[in-house]
Formats: C-alpha cells, sequence, structure tokens
C-alpha cells in the first residue's frame, strides 16, 4: 500500500529546527528498508500560489489555499504492506522531524 505522509508544521509553535540530520538517517533506513518512494520539504507559505480555474477565467492568488497557522512543511510517499507498518513510521517520523503528522493512503 502507498501512503502520503504529510508533515504538518505550526507558524505560532515551531518544531525544532535542527532536525536535518536525524531525518536524513530516517530517509536513509527508509531506503534500506524498501519503503521509500519520495520525499522532499516544501517552501514556506509565502511562496505558494493558488490557481483557481473553475470559473470563466483563470484566477491566481498568493499564499496557501487556507489561512491557518498549520500549514504544509513536507512530504514522504512510502510503499509498505500494510497499516501497522504505516503508523509505526509515521510515530517515528514525527518524532524524527519534531512535528505533527497526517498518514492518508492513495486510493
Amino acid at each position: 500500500m502507498r501512503y502520503l505522509v504529510s508533515v504538518i508544521d505550526d507558524k505560532s509553535d515551531p518544531g525544532s529546527t535542527d532536525r536535518q540530520p536525524a531525518i536524513s538517517a530516517f530517509n536513509e533506513r527508509l531506503i534500506a528498508e524498501g519503503y521509500w518512494v519520495f520525499a522532499g520539504g516544501l517552501a514556506d507559505t509565502d511562496a505558494a500560489t493558488v490557481i483557481d480555474n473553475r470559473g470563466e477565467q483563470a484566477v491566481f492568488s498568493d499564499g496557501p489555499f487556507v489561512e491557518s497557522k498549520e500549514y504544509l512543511a513536507g512530504v514522504w510517499v512510502w510503499e509498505v504492506p500494510d497499516l501497522d507498518v504505516a503508523l509505526r513510521l509515521a510515530t517515528e517520523a514525527s518524532k524524527v522531524c519534531d512535528r505533527k503528522i497526517e498518514l492518508r493512503p492513495f486510493q
């Protein structure tokens, strides 16, 4: 099963910023264990653009699609055998990157 693992940051209560060595080590382990598909950190929400082309004309707006203190800071895509493994890894990921994690299976 594939899962999208979203890293959620909080502007009012950011996690520690010195987590990159721990995240890199965790990523290396994911690769070695065969769970890694893709991962990447995202630029700050100030760099986001929302595009809405559902009407007569495309509308472009700066920033995230919702105003919130929480925002998507990065993602992983994992290929794991079952939900139990995904939950175990997501629990570790939350500790490693010092952020909340949202785990969601692909359809």
